[in-house]
Formats: structure tokens, C-alpha cells, sequence
């Protein structure tokens, strides 16, 4: 089931021995930062800094920096929340009456799913409509940052015609008590938002969370297509309804259970204000750029609030495990729209969007090709730098053999092929902000229709009749001391 909550799940760390309390003072700016960076190295704990400097608030941090306490706040393996996803995108629309009356328990099971409104939430057990940032121990992470950011939020905005709700996570960069930038790339739904805003010349409500069930943090980030809603998807992996709640100041719905809710508005008529620059998830410094400015109005929390916060820099670190399972999630939904995928691989060090490597039933002279533009055509995907297709035998997360496959499988001149696409904004090798070039690499087995003149050699591998035999013989050898 998980932990609604970051007062329960801090419980269920702790008594799994997966939390660390610092009781000493310590310092927002910078220290924070690199005791978490330390600990996550040594794949150590979560950790709750009871006395930060100039706040009342706790800070918790490395929440998602261990498979294991991965699966205590999403009280499933990513495994069985793949498998669950498999399940959910393979389910078949009924020819016959028969079906659909088969399918009728699960379509109530989805409807059952749907956010259900609750008043007096947690989120709100204090008010503050005379609100100041300065009072959350919002942190500073690298020395060249421009400013203190708050780095785990959930920022929830709505299609002013459709009402439809989009939740992301965009950094805010702190300006003053009431003000901050929100970096949102171009490509993102609320920056979409943000342009339908600016048509109509009216103000947007927007409202941001932080803290709650960790399982919405992390949805925020999850490249999900348009129309699809992050609220509904977290009550049906949960198995229980999410519960939300209306803002205080402005017409937006927000998550019950969150720890803190920061209420207000972008103003699209006001002059964009330079954010950044900022140490961020590449390894690198993202330069300053203009961005909306974020004008806060209210701001709601739970009376023994818990301030959450990630720290990204060079990979790995904590980031690259979401990225991890972003890729595991989304694997079945990408299977289903081309399904001679057999698997596919995200690096860590390749920071979400540099390289994707891919292994395909190969059916036909140039499938491999086919497969590379199919990923540039997908949501997110589009941002790939660099995508490799292997034969289904490969195992992809196996960098050594695919290093390996990519050494004697490709022709430079025959295999490789540029194009140029949308980047993303956060890549600064093109030569222009949020387009670049790209490149695929054909690493499967070439055939003479591809223009392969001479006989493909066959791998060398032992007989499998000498390998069963070995194996038996095993202890007779001495070999184990």
C-alpha cells in the first residue's frame, strides 16, 4: 500500500532502519547539501534534519536514494508496479457482450480511482495568508547556484478552457518572501498552460505542494501524455483514492495530505525575470534564462510540516533512481505502441535523455532505423541524443556487452545516421536552446538486404553439452577453494 504521508512513512523508515535523524544544527545553505551528496554515496539513509538553521521546520532528504526504500514508499517492488502497468495498457476493448460484461469490475475499479474532494484537510491545518518563503528551510545546493531553490515541489496548474489538471515538477528559484522564478521547459504541460494564459490575458492560478504521499512527488516527474492525469494514475497504483482539496486562494484543487501548499498566481502580461543559474541534474551549471515569475498569495501546512527536498547534480545520484523507474513504467506503455521491443535501457550517466539503448525483434531490412524514428516520435523521447538498436538476444542493461555489440555489429559509415530535433533545454551542447542534433546507431545483425555482402560470422559460445558437463563435474575439479 505505501505511506500516505511523510509523518507515517517516516515511521516505517525508521523502523526498518532506513531513516537517520541529525539533531545538531546545521545549515541550509550548501551544508545540507553535501551531507546528503556523502550519504547517498554510501547508499545510506533518508534524513531528517531536525534543527535547520533559521526555520522551524525539518527538512527530510536521500528519500529516494535506495531501491529498497524505493519500494517501502510505493509499498510495491518496481517490478510489480511494471507488471501492473503491463497489465493496465494490455487490457483489450470487447468485441463481444460477454467481454464487455468481463470488463465492467475493472472499469469500476478505474472510476473508483478518481480523486474524491474532502474538506478540513491536513494540508491546511494552519493558514497564512501574510505568507513568507523565508520562513521554509528552502536550500541552497551547489556554490554557483544564483539563490536558494526548492527542489521537490509538485506544481499543479489547469487548462483555463478544459479545466483539465496538469502536475509537474519545476524548480523554484527564491526571489523574495513572496515571490520565485518557475523554470518550466517549453515542451512541459504547465508551460503549455502558461501560453493559453497569455492568449486570454488573465492571470493563472497556480498552486504548488510539497511533501505528502511521496508516490505523487514522483508522478510530477513522469513524462506523461497529454490528458493523462497524475492524481487518478497514483489512486489506482495505490489501490485507494487520492484525496484533494480546494486551495484557500485560488480556484485549483490540491492534495489533502501534503505537508506544505504554497497558493498563487503568474501574472503572463508581467516581463519574464532571469532564473538560474542552477547546479543541475546533468553535472553541470544551467546558465541564466528568463522565466515567469511565481506570486504567492497563501501559504497552507500540516501543524508538524516536514519540508522534502532532493539535491541533483553529477550522476548518479538521487534523481537517477526515479529516472530508473520512470523508464521500468513507461517500458509497457512503449511495448504496447511498438511490440517488437523486447527491452529497453535508460543510462544513469546519460541523464534521462542522452542515450537510449533499445533491443527489437528484427523483422525486416531497416527495422532498426524504423524503431530510432518511432522513439523520436514519442512524447519524451523526442529529447534522445543518441539511441542504439540491438537484436533481441542482447541484454541492453549490460553495458559492457552492448559496448561490446556496438564494436563488432557497427559500420560507422553504414550504421550511423544524424537528424536534428527538439533537445532538451537543459542541454547546452546544441548550438541553438531546445533543438540539436541526434543520432542513431543501427547495432543489430546486418542482412543482405541491407546491402551485408559477406556471411555474418556466428558469435563463439561453447556447446551447451560441454557446459551441462562441466557443470556436473564441478566440485571434482577443486576449483571452489
Amino acid at each position: 500500500m505505501g505511506e500516505p504521508t511523510l509523518f507515517s512513512l517516516i515511521k516505517k523508515l525508521e523502523k526498518e532502519k532506513q531513516l537517520k535523524r541529525v539533531k545538531v544544527e546545521v545549515d541550509p545553505i550548501l551544508e545540507i547539501s553535501e551531507i546528503t551528496q556523502r550519504v547517498f554515496e554510501k547508499n545510506g539513509p533518508a534524513l531528517l534534519f531536525e534543527n535547520v538553521k533559521g526555520s522551524c521546520f525539518p527538512v527530510l532528504t536521500n528519500l529516494f536514494g535506495t531501491w529498497k526504500r524505493v519500494e517501502i514508499l510505493f509499498g510495491k517492488s518496481v517490478r510489480e508496479l511494471e507488471g501492473f502497468i503491463k497489465e493496465l495498457v494490455s487490457t483489450e476493448f470487447p468485441t463481444t457482450l460477454k467481454g464487455s460484461l468481463s470488463l465492467l469490475p475493472k472499469l469500476k475499479n478505474f472510476k473508483a480511482m478518481i480523486p474524491k474532494k474532502v474538506s478540513s484537510p491536513p494540508c491546511q491545518e494552519v493558514v497564512n495568508q501574510t505568507p513568507d518563503l523565508g520562513n521554509l528551510p528552502i536550500l541552497k545546493t551547489w556554490p554557483g547556484d544564483a539563490g536558494r531553490f526548492i527542489t521537490l515541489p509538485q506544481v499543479i496548474t489547469k487548462d483555463p478552457e478544459t479545466g483539465m489538471r496538469n502536475v509537474g515538477m519545476y524548480r523554484l528559484q527564491l526571489y523574495d518572501g513572496k515571490t520565485t522564478g518557475m523554470h518550466w521547459h517549453p515542451h512541459k504541460g504547465g508551460a503549455q498552460h502558461f501560453r493559453q494564459y497569455q492568449k486570454i490575458g488573465k492571470k493563472m492560478p497556480v498552486a504548488v505542494a510539497l511533501g505528502g504521499d511521496p508516490l505523487l512527488a514522483y508522478l510530477a516527474t513522469a513524462p506523461f501524455p497529454e490528458g493523462m492525469d497524475e492524481w487518478t494514475l497514483a489512486g489506482i497504483l495505490r489501490g485507494q483514492r487520492v484525496s484533494i482539496a480546494p486551495c484557500v486562494t485560488q480556484d485549483l484543487f490540491v492534495p489533502a495530505e501534503a505537508d506544505f501548499i504554497l497558493e498563487g498566481y503568474i501574472d503572463p502580461e508581467e516581463p519574464l525575470r532571469e532564473e538560474g543559474p542552477f547546479g543541475d541534474h546533468t553535472g553541470f551549471y544551467s546558465p541564466p534564462e528568463p522565466f515567469p515569475v511565481f506570486h504567492l498569495t497563501c501559504i497552507t501546512h500540516r501543524e508538524r510540516a516536514i519540508y522534502p527536498a532532493t539535491v541533483v547534480g553529477k550522476p548518479p545520484m538521487e534523481d537517477a533512481l526515479l529516472g530508473k523507474i520512470t523508464e521500468r513504467l513507461f517500458f509497457p506503455i512503449i511495448q504496447k505502441l511498438l511490440p517488437e521491443i523486447v527491452d529497453m535501457d535508460l543510462p544513469i550517466h546519460g541523464c534521462f535523455h542522452n542515450f537510449v539503448l533499445v533491443s527489437i525483434n528484427k523483422q525486416y531490412p531497416g527495422h532498426a532505423r524504423k524503431i530510432i524514428n518511432a522513439f523520436w516520435g514519442l512524447g519524451q523521447m523526442m529529447f534522445s541524443k543518441f539511441i542504439i538498436v540491438f537484436d533481441g538476444d542482447v541484454n541492453v542493461h549490460d553495458y559492457g556487452e552492448a559496448l561490446w555489440r556496438v564494436g563488432t555489429h557497427v559500420d560507422p559509415k553504414r550504421d550511423i545516421f544524424t537528424t536534428e530535433g527538439p533537445t532538451d533545454l537543459l542541454d547546452h551542447t546544441s548550438p541553438l536552446s531546445c533543438i540539436g542534433g541526434k543520432m542513431g546507431i543501427d547495432a543489430t545483425r546486418k542482412w543482405p538486404e541491407e546491402g551485408f555482402q559477406r556471411p555474418w560470422p556466428e558469435e563463439a559460445r561453447m556447446s551447451s553439452e560441454v557446459v551441462k558437463q562441466v557443470t556436473q563435474r564441478w566440485k571434482d575439479y577443486g576449483l571452489d577453494n
